[in-house]
């Protein structure tokens, strides 16, 4: 099969991790006898460099025209002093609203050999896990193109007071709602709508919202929790969830928190998704999408653009791998060669290959301490002795 991929490295080490998960996605295509064609972009701080402007009408429509879309990092101090329509980061809310992906997927699991890198005790990990397991395995699923990030903002005339305005539709809500229920129906089947519903009426809409869609799935678990009451809960009792689904700004904020849990923020992968990406997200998940099915969704790590390593060979890939490998779930319905991708890094760090963001704290014996670009050869490998 022949598919097309947008690649938009963008700033910072978007780049060093970009390079790396392309290299392990033609791997795969000659491994299992997919093409995949790339389309170079540019986007964020390098596009305004370039043309003056964080998203080129050009990339957006571009990417448009491909079957999926692999991104970097976008941003860094270079362009922090540029008004708000300028910066790098607008480039982001552009991709996300102009592909119509609504629905961000980001998977926060402990893997077993990354338990010395997570900050909380065993005691505590077993505590809330129904296993009794040190270990958690969560998905936050973010609605993405509404609410603040989205909503009407400006200053006062005389520059004293600045606004942001959180605003959500019931047809914003219900969608990302039924996104995180089809997910659960394929999980541990609970669900959590995670809002500040004390304080914000767009919550207690979320909340009007989600009564209602609830009775359509009635065989998962729906329960609410506040946002800072979750905050606190991710870091005191993480295996108590499941399915998280929260607004745009929450998602972000609460998505950062359970990266650190897992070791690092560049382990966490995340996939972003539209209506008929979202739709398909169940069958992907349990292993039954069509392999000729493509749809299209937005794939990036969920880490910042680390201007102050970008270039060194410093940045952990496996979060971008992990994303390419999302982006043949879901996009392609390629399982089998996304559970390859999935099976490598784990083989990759069953051998001890740490970046030092992820260097056990006690200097396991058999650490092997890499950086980018022989972290990527280390997944090659594995990938290659699978059989």
């Amino acid at each position: 099969m022949n598919y097309s991929i947008a690649l938009v490295p963008g700033d910072g080490i978007g780049p060093d991790v970009v390079a790396q998960a392309v290299e392990v996605l033609d791997a795969v295509a000659d491994k299992y006898g997919h093409v995949f064609n790339y389309v170079e972009l540019e986007a964020g701080g390098c596009a305004i460099d370039s043309t003056g402007e964080p998203l080129p009408a050009e990339t957006l429509e571009a990417a448009k025209q491909c079957d999926a879309v692999l991104l970097g990092a976008v941003g860094g101090p270079k362009w922090e002093t540029l008004p708000g329509h300028l910066r790098p980061e607008r480039a982001l809310l552009g991709l996300r609203a102009g592909l119509g992906v609504y629905a961000n997927l980001r998977p926060a699991a402990l893997l077993p050999q990354l338990r010395d890198a997570c900050p909380i005790k065993d005691e505590v990990l077993r505590a809330s896990n129904p296993n009794g397991e040190a270990t958690f395995d969560l998905l936050i699923v973010r609605e993405l193109t509404g609410g603040l990030y989205f909503g009407e903002r400006g200053r006062s005339a005389d520059g004293n007071s600045a606004f942001d305005t959180e605003t959500y539709s019931k047809e914003e809500i219900e969608r990302v709602l039924r996104s995180g229920y089809r997910a659960a129906a394929v999980r541990r089947k609970k669900l959590c709508v995670v809002d500040k519903a004390n304080v914000l009426e767009s919550s207690r809409l979320w909340r009007e919202v989600a009564a209602v869609v609830s009775k359509d799935y009635p065989d998962i678990e729906t329960t609410y929790m506040y946002v800072d009451n979750c905050a606190m809960q991710l870091v005191r009792a993480p295996g108590q969830f499941d399915v998280i689904v929260t607004s745009n700004l929450f998602g972000d904020i609460l998505s950062d928190e359970a990266s650190v849990l897992t070791g690092s923020i560049g382990m966490l992968a995340s996939a972003s998704l539209g209506d008929s990406s979202a739709a398909s997200a169940n069958a992907a998940s349990s292993g039954k999408a069509a392999a000729k099915q493509v749809t299209m969704g937005l794939y990036e790590p969920i880490h910042g653009s680390a201007p102050d390593i970008a270039g060194q060979d410093i940045a952990n890939p496996l979060a971008t791998i992990l994303s390419a490998a999302m982006l043949l779930r879901y996009s392609f319905g390629l399982e089998k060669e996304a559970q390859a991708i999935e099976k490598a890094v784990s083989d990759t760090l069953d051998a001890g290959y740490r970046t030092r963001d992820i260097a056990s704290r006690k200097g396991a014996a058999n650490e092997k301490i890499v950086g980018t670009k022989e972290m990527g050869k280390a997944v090659l490998t594995a990938l290659e002795h699978q059989k």
